[in-house]
C-alpha cells in the first residue's frame, strides 16, 4: 500500500517531486507509525464490513479500526464480535484482497486472545488492537493480553492507547496519570505504535462540545491537556511516541457563525473556487484548520469518522518542496557540527543544531507522504484526489 495510491501514476509525476513509498503491514514500526494518516473509524456491527474495508483501501485509506467499543451499543457487542470474526474470516480467503492496516477496538482486555483465538487464519488481516481510557492501571491488563495474544498466534500485534481517561484531563491528577501512562507504554515501547487522543471523551467530562467553526485548540481546557500529553509522550529525544490528532466530528454544516477560514488566494491561484466552496459547506475549512493546528502541535495523523476527511488529512501531510529542502540542507553531512544558513528559498533561518529534529521528523514524513513538486500546493493535493 502506498499513500495516493488509487492516483493514476501520470497524476502522482505531476504532483510529486518525491512520490510516497511502498509499506505493507509488516514494515518496521517506525515506518508505519508515520504512515497512519487518517486512520477511518467503523462499527464492527456493519453487515458490509468487508467490502467497505476493500472499498476504502482502494479509495486512498491506509488505516482502519474496526470498533467494539463507544461506536455500538452495548447489547450489541456479542453480535459485533462474531460479525467480525465472520466478515474477516470471508475476507481473508479471497486471494485478491489488497487490506489497509486493520485495528480492533476492544472493550475489555479479555477481548484480545479470545478474537485471535477465533480469527484463526484470519489474523494475518490484523495489526493490532486500540485500547480504550488507557491509564497505567487500566491499561497494563490490555499490553499484557496483546502480548500473549501475540506470542500464541505468532502475528506482530501492535498497540494504539487512546487517552482519553478523566484524570488525564483533570488537573490535580494529570501529571501523574502521564507518567503513570509512560511507565506502561515505555515498557511495551515495541509493541506500542501510536497513542490516540480521546478529545470527545475529555470534552464531555466538562458538558463541552466544539462546534463546526472551532477546533480543539480553541476549547482551552483541551488544549491544555494536548500540550501536556505532547510534552511528556511526545518528545523528540527518543524517549517520544506519536501521537495521533483528535477526531473531527462534523461532515457538513447548514448555518455557520463565523467567516470561513479559507483563504481565497490559493483557491484562486489553482483555479479550484468551486472545490473551496465546496469545502466550506461540508465544514472541511475547520477540520483543514485542525489538521494543520495538529502538526504545529507536534501531532501527526488523525483519527476519523468520515471518508471525506481521509484526503483533507493526506493532502497536508504532504511535505512541501520548500520544507524537504530546509531539512535536506540541515541534514547535509558536512553540517553535523551546527552552524546556521540561510533556506534555499532565501526566506529563513535554518539553524542546524536546534532543527534537527524536526528535520528528521520531516524526511520521514517525506517518505510516506510525498514531496510536493515546487508548484504544488494543497489545494491541488485536494482537487486531483476528489477528481480521481
Amino acid at each position: 500500500m502506498r499513500h495516493f495510491g488509487q492516483m493514476a501514476p501520470d497524476v502522482r509525476k505531476r504532483l510529486f517531486h518525491q512520490e510516497p513509498c511502498s509499506f505493507t503491514a509488516d514494515s518496521p514500526a517506525r515506518l508505519l507509525s508515520a504512515a497512519l494518516g487518517a486512520t477511518l473509524y467503523s462499527p464492527a456491527t456493519r453487515p458490509s464490513l468487508a467490502e467497505g474495508i476493500l472499498k476504502q483501501g482502494a479509495r486512498g485509506v491506509v488505516s482502519m479500526v474496526l470498533c467494539l467499543e463507544d461506536s455500538i451499543d452495548d447489547a450489541d457487542v456479542p453480535a459485533g464480535e462474531e460479525n467480525l470474526v465472520r466478515q474477516l474470516t470471508d475476507l481473508e480467503k479471497r486471494s485478491d484482497a489488497d487490506v489497509p492496516l486493520l485495528f480492533v477496538r476492544v472493550r475489555t482486555p479479555e477481548q484480545i486472545p479470545d478474537l485471535v483465538r477465533r480469527l484463526g487464519p484470519a489474523v494475518r488481516l490484523l495489526s493490532g488492537f486500540v485500547l480504550p481510557k488507557f491509564t497505567e492501571e487500566r491499561g497494563m491488563p490490555f499490553l499484557e493480553a496483546l502480548a500473549a495474544a501475540e506470542a500464541s498466534s505468532g502475528r506482530r500485534l501492535f498497540a494504539m492507547p487512546v487517552l482519553e481517561s478523566p484524570d488525564l484531563l483533570y488537573r490535580e491528577s494529570r501529571v501523574q496519570t502521564l507518567e503513570g501512562i509512560f511507565r506502561a507504554v515505555d515498557k511495551y515501547r515495541d509493541r506500542v505504535l501510536a497513542l490516540r487522543l480521546g478529545v470527545t471523551d475529555f470534552c464531555s467530562s466538562y458538558g463541552l462540545r466544539r462546534g463546526p467553526d472551532m477546533t480543539a485548540y480553541d476549547v482551552q481546557i483541551v488544549a491544555s491537556v494536548i500540550a501536556d500529553v505532547v510534552n511528556m509522550l511526545a518528545r523528540a529525544d527518543g524517549t517520544g511516541f506519536t501521537v495521533t490528532g483528535p477526531v473531527w466530528e462534523y461532515f457538513r454544516v447548514q448555518e455557520r457563525m463565523f467567516k470561513p477560514q479559507l483563504r481565497q488566494s490559493p483557491f484562486l491561484e489553482g483555479q479550484a473556487v468551486e472545490l473551496r466552496q465546496k469545502l466550506i459547506e461540508h465544514a472541511m475549512d475547520g477540520l483543514l484548520r485542525e489538521i494543520s493546528l495538529d502538526q504545529a502541535n507536534g501531532l501527526l495523523g488523525k483519527t476519523c469518522i468520515h471518508p471525506s476527511h481521509v484526503l483533507p488529512v493526506h493532502a497536508l501531510s504532504v511535505v512541501s518542496h520548500e520544507e524537504f529542502s530546509d531539512a535536506q540542507d540541515i541534514l547535509r553531512p558536512e553540517r553535523c557540527g551546527g552552524g546556521v544558513l540561510r533556506s534555499a528559498y532565501t526566506n529563513k533561518m535554518n539553524e542546524v543544531k536546534p532543527h534537527r529534529a524536526w528535520a528528521e521528523r520531516t524526511l520521514l514524513r517525506a517518505e510516506v507522504f510525498g514531496v510536493a513538486n515546487e508548484d504544488i500546493g494543497f489545494v491541488e493535493l485536494l482537487a486531483a484526489g476528489l477528481s480521481d
